[in-house]
């Protein structure tokens, strides 16, 4: 199992393709801090509620400087599906060899309906404008999440 990122640790780099399969690297992003998102499935009702959450307060994360991006195993055909049947905002990227996943702590074994099974651990890195983690957390809920990472950092 991977190991989690900590506060301080250097945000693992990436370039993953997008919805569009246009490359979006972490490193696009130096100078801005960035909430990178991990979920297990596109269109899937969890997700489409953390991701819906997200673009609803995609203006206010923005206004504080901060820029979203979710990950997912999904394929970018899947997730160009998940942008448009859903009208998200955030930028999606496609992960199907979990490098990053892997990288970032967000795979790896989780219960799931009491059994242990192997997948995308639901988590949120906060990357810093250096590039550093600035909060990593894990096992997180779909629902309210978003509230909370807006109340946590007191945006």
């Amino acid at each position: 199992m991977s190991e989690r990122l900590q506060p301080g640790d250097t945000a693992p780099a990436f370039t993953l393709p997008d919805a569009d399969g246009n490359e979006v690297s972490l490193a696009d992003h130096l100078g801005r801090k960035v909430i990178v998102y991990f979920y297990p499935t596109a269109l899937t009702p969890g997700c489409t509620k953390q991701a819906c959450d997200f673009t609803d307060n995609l203006e206010v994360l923005a206004t504080a400087g901060y820029d979203v991006i979710g990950v997912s195993p999904d394929k970018p055909e899947k997730l160009a599906k998940f942008r448009e049947k859903e009208s998200l905002k955030v930028t999606l990227v496609s992960d199907p060899e979990k490098a990053t996943l892997e990288a970032y702590g967000a795979y790896g074994e989780k219960k799931l309906y009491g059994k242990t099974v192997t997948g995308v651990i639901r988590s949120t890195v906060i990357v810093d404008e250096a590039g550093k983690v600035e909060r990593a957390l894990y096992n997180v809920k779909a629902t309210g999440h978003v509230a909370k990472i807006i109340k946590d950092l007191g945006i």
